[in-house]
């Protein structure tokens, strides 16, 4: 364990386990809350942008930074990078690959820019494909790559409401009119309605047709459990700062063995071995106590319980989205299918998509309920309110939401 021990853990409560029958019984998620020091302003039900730290992760965070500060550069200059080469050891077993198949980034937009941006195996006259639910970053890197590689970008809008087969026969559809199409991006849960995408079996299907994928998962590590070579993907960037709940700042860039040739070092970076990894992004002077706090993070998250956490996710936003369905005046975006849902929901009132009416939404939903919440625009069939719990949100977070929407889709 690194900055708290187990017993620590043990002693404030936590007792879980990797075990996800544990997400139906309330009482341990009550002492998994009591873990997080939450604002009591609002309902905090926004917790997509970055995920809080855990009690035990902020003061591990706080002592590292203390130590860096008092030792500064002999520290930095002698003993980070051992230390670095520690965290990224325990990373890449978290996410179940080799470590030199990893490099760290200040967050999964630095890191999926870089694939981006460096992919070179496109040619003039080439396609990439991209889609609406895609991360408004990502979506202006595909489409800078018509500049920087001529190619042809090309945005699908993916079906609503959406269905496993579904969604595989949208990008199946796209790959078959398009057959210059040699990059795709795909997310494997959406920042916009929480969708998960079947990523394996896209991943592979466009593998038949000489089509790579770089895959956005910015959202899924530490909220859905899953290991990295589950997708199938050969380029992944991910978060540390949202579902495992690290210091704002961390990301991850992974590229399968082999496939480094594959993407440009970083404006011409030599400083590894010709094909590491790491030569694929260069952020400069790191936030040294963020990345040493990695490890605690994976410390409390594995503590709680990679399943039981992503089951207790999964039960939150079950608790709105399911009842809300059949109310009258109010749509729910998210799929009813498991395999497609995630933390995140999404909703609008029935009627209303414009980006205006959705901004009102949110406001009315903390103006008139305190309940804090963010619009989302940038969906193909128009804009929506999304709703983000935590492991710290409570039964009656959820319930104050569901009346709260009610009233509305009501009026």
């Amino acid at each position: 364990m690194t900055g708290f021990t187990r017993r620590g853990l043990m002693g404030a409560g936590l007792a879980l386990g990797p075990v996800a029958a544990a997400a139906a019984d309330g009482d341990p998620w009550a002492k998994v809350a009591a873990q997080f020091d939450v604002t009591r302003e609002v309902v905090q039900l926004e917790n997509g942008n970055w995920g809080m730290m855990a009690r035990p992760v902020l003061e591990a965070y706080g002592r590292h930074q203390e130590m860096v500060n008092r030792r500064t550069s002999y520290y930095s200059r002698r003993l980070y990078g051992p230390n670095l080469e520690r965290v990224r050891d325990r990373v890449a077993a978290s996410l179940g690959v080799d470590k030199a198949e990893i490099a760290f980034t200040r967050g999964a937009t630095e890191a999926l820019q870089a694939l981006i941006g460096g992919y070179n195996r496109l040619r003039p006259g080439d396609a990439v494909l991209y889609a609406d639910l895609d991360y408004d970053s990502m979506q202006s890197a595909m489409r800078w790559l018509k500049a920087r590689r001529g190619v042809q970008p090309i945005a699908i809008g993916l079906p609503e409401p959406a269905t496993h087969q579904g969604l595989i026969d949208a990008y199946a559809k796209a790959l078959a009119d398009n057959p210059r199409i040699r990059l795709i991006l795909l997310t494997q849960v959406s920042h916009r309605t929480g969708l998960v995408a079947p990523v394996a079996e896209i991943v592979a299907m466009a593998r038949a047709r000489g089509v790579d994928a770089i895959v956005d998962s910015a959202h899924a590590w530490g909220q859905l459990d899953f290991k990295l070579p589950d997708l199938g993907a050969d380029f992944v960037g991910l978060n540390a700062h949202k579902w495992i709940g690290a210091p704002v700042g961390v990301g991850v860039l992974y590229i399968r063995q082999g496939r480094a040739v594959d993407i440009d070092p970083y404006m011409g970076s030599a400083d590894y071995p010709e094909g590491d990894v790491r030569d694929r992004i260069h952020s400069g002077t790191a936030n040294f106590a963020a990345f040493l706090a990695v490890a605690d993070a994976l410390d409390f998250h594995e503590q709680v319980g990679v399943g039981a956490k992503a089951a207790r996710l999964a039960q939150l936003r079950a608790r709105w989205t399911d009842p809300l369905r059949e109310a009258g005046g109010i749509e729910i975006l998210t799929p009813p299918d498991p395999r497609l849902a995630s933390a995140i929901g999404a909703v609008r009132l029935r009627g209303r998509s414009s980006p205006a009416e959705n901004a009102q939404l949110a406001r009315t939903l903390l103006d008139r309920f305190g309940i804090f919440t963010v619009a989302r625009t940038g969906l193909a069939s128009g804009a929506c309110v999304r709703v983000t719990p935590a492991i710290f949100t409570r039964d009656t977070d959820i319930d104050r939401l569901v009346a709260a929407l009610r009233t509305l889709g009501a009026s």
